[in-house]
């Protein structure tokens, strides 16, 4: 039998029917209930149309419905098109067109988006709002599921499409990254087993459902049959507040909403003691974050992972000894080991292995990775090249096989012939007290190239000042790694559509 996504959903409730699947809000659904309401979503896919291998879109707040839409779509063999919710109208309109989506699922929120879309891309794409009631001549998810009986299963598996996910765009168009069936089902049971999901996990999906660093534990929390909670945006009182009330076991967060939740928890008397592991990756998480979190939460277990669209997104994670601080040590700097699928080597321009220690680009090749972009066959086969795919991140790997990833080779800076990598000189600044948030860029030099220049977030009450951050830094890390230069802002760093501190934005506006 191929892999097929619909497996999953059809043995959770064959195996755990009185399970509870979903907790939204005042809504409870078990994985029967769940079942029975996929099937029939499907079906009403079928009736408007969508066939095999067509695009439908899903441009939503993290909700129960968007999870049912998720596994109605592969159910009916469709392929599946999330649209970040933080994205103009105009990136949406570009996603829609690309990917040749014929339907569009929108809830409440986006309403007003959608209705600024261009009429003439919106008159060939068929829409439905994601609702849990009917409504008076709108096509909504829940007048197709009472008015539709179930659907059988397309049988959709294998190398057939399931996903076109857009990367964020930061250096040019989008690009539309296609996973398979085989991709997704790979990868969710190997989340199922690294990160440790079983029947009594209870999973906050707090991160936005639309990148596959939360989403994949759609699928490996599924194939556990355990509890999806969701939170519809981040926020650290709401998320802060679901875990205390359902007894959120699992947690998937970037290092920005550690800092966040940190800050929050620090100053709130809400019980988060069913909290069992924070799960944190897509960039590295600052020392100093790293020393709050653990001060606050000793018994909590820290898992690094490290991953990426293309590869579904698992490449590395954490082995359950080494997610305890106490016992890691500086290893929990690294973002672990390559996880069971995955073949992983740090490789120099020539494309040769690189010796224990030796900083490289990181290459991998595994059933998770990517088919390809779409509709860019010439950046594909950049990327994809003697069945490696180059993931274009600076790292280095130990005796033991731990990787530390340590910069997007975009964003390492060479001043003066070095090779200085912004996540060191970060980690130095974030243990400073005076610090809260920093983000290390380079800026052209006519002399050296590039100069080191850090922007920092002071802590609430700190007033730090250029000449102390540096000489600070000075202190921890070499001289020639150290800031030239140091702008303070009051305002919160700029983000990425992946929660990532934006350093576009802030290269852009320090050379204004």
């Amino acid at each position: 039998m191929e892999f097929q996504i619909s497996q999953g959903l059809r043995r959770a409730a064959q195996v755990n029917p009185a399970g509870i699947a979903t907790i939204c809000g005042d809504r409870r659904k078990t994985w029967a209930e769940t079942y029975d309401r996929v099937t029939r979503l499907a079906a009403g896919f079928v009736a408007m149309g969508v066939a095999p291998g067509d695009r439908v879109a899903i441009l939503s707040e993290n909700t129960d419905l968007f999870f049912e839409a998720y596994y109605a779509i592969w159910w009916c063999g469709a392929v599946a098109t999330p649209i970040n919710m933080r994205l103009a109208p105009a990136e949406v309109a570009y996603r829609l067109e690309d990917a040749g989506v014929r339907l569009l699922m929108f809830d409440d929120a986006h309403v007003d988006l959608v209705a600024e879309l261009p009429s003439d891309l919106m008159t060939g794409i068929a829409t439905i709002r994601l609702a849990a009631a009917p409504m008076d001549g709108v096509a909504t998810s829940d007048s197709l599921i009472a008015s539709h009986a179930p659907a059988p299963d397309a049988g959709a598996g294998g190398d057939d499409l399931a996903f076109i996910v857009y990367t964020g765009g930061s250096t040019g168009r989008a690009k539309g990254v296609m996973l398979t069936h085989t991709n997704i089902c790979v990868n969710g049971l190997s989340a199922q087993q690294t990160i440790g999901y079983e029947r009594s996990s209870v999973f906050l999906h707090a991160g936005p459902m639309s990148h596959l660093a939360d989403g994949m534990s759609v699928f490996g929390v599924t194939l556990a049959t355990g509890t999806h909670v969701f939170s519809p945006r981040f926020t650290v009182d709401g998320c802060l507040g679901l875990i205390a009330e359902h007894r959120v076991t699992h947690l998937c967060v970037v290092p920005t909403m550690v800092a966040m939740l940190v800050e929050g928890a620090e100053n709130s008397a809400r019980d988060l003691s069913s909290l069992t592991q924070i799960q944190f990756g897509s960039s590295p998480m600052p020392d100093g974050t790293l020393k709050r979190a653990v001060a606050l939460w000793p018994d909590i277990l820290f898992l690094h992972g490290y991953g990426m669209t293309e590869t579904s997104p698992l490449i590395t994670m954490h082995p359950l000894e080494t997610r305890r601080p106490d016992v890691a040590g500086d290893l929990l700097r690294s973002c672990g080991q390559a996880v069971p699928h995955l073949d992983l080597r740090i490789v120099d321009d020539t494309g040769a292995d690189l010796p224990p220690g030796e900083i490289g680009e990181l290459v991998v090749r595994g059933p998770t990775v990517m088919k390809g972009y779409w509709n860019l066959p010439d950046v594909t086969a950049r990327a994809l090249r003697d069945g490696w795919m180059h993931t274009e991140d600076a790292a280095y790997m130990d005796e033991n096989g731990y990787v530390y990833v340590v910069d997007r080779l975009k964003d390492m800076i060479i001043s003066g012939g070095e090779n200085i990598y912004s996540t060191e000189v970060e980690n130095a600044l974030s243990e400073i007290e005076d610090v809260a948030q920093v983000a290390v860029i380079g800026l052209p030099h006519d002399k050296w190239g590039e100069v080191v220049h850090a922007v920092i977030t002071p802590a609430p009450g700190a007033t730090p000042d250029e000449a102390s951050v540096i000489a600070a830094c000075k202190a921890r890390i070499a001289s020639y790694k150290c800031p030239k230069s140091v702008t303070f802002r009051t305002d919160p760093m700029p983000l990425t559509n992946a929660g990532k501190i934006d350093k576009k934005v802030l290269r852009e506006g320090a050379k204004r």
